[in-house]
C-alpha cells in the first residue's frame, strides 16, 4: 500500500514540529501498516491510532483510494483521552 498525503497532511509535519512535538512520516506509515487500533468513520475516512509514548497516541485520518492510503491529517493526543474510547 503507497501512503499519499494531502497538502493539509504535509503542513502538519512542520506545524508539529514548530509547537515542539515533531512527528516523522516513518511514525505515520508505521501507524497505518501496524495500527494498535483503528476506528472507522463517516464519509469512508478511518483513524488508525498508534502509541508513541507513555503519554501520547499518534492519531492518523486517513482513507482509501484503490491501493493508496491517503493521509487526511494527523496528530498527537494523550493515551487518557484516546484509549478509553469505545
Amino acid at each position: 500500500m503507497a501512503i499519499r498525503y494531502t497538502r493539509h497532511a504535509e503542513y502538519k509535519f512542520e506545524v508539529l514540529r514548530e509547537h515542539g512535538f515533531p512527528v516523522t512520516p516513518d511514525q505515520v506509515a508505521d501507524a497505518l501498516m501496524h495500527p494498535d487500533r483503528v476506528i472507522p468513520q463517516s464519509e469512508g475516512r478511518l483513524v488508525a491510532q498508534k502509541r508513541l509514548t507513555e503519554e501520547h497516541v499518534l492519531r492518523v485520518i486517513y482513507r482509501i483510494e484503490g491501493n493508496d492510503a491517503v493521509v487526511i491529517t494527523f496528530y498527537p493526543g494523550r493515551r487518557d483521552r484516546y484509549e478509553n474510547e469505545i
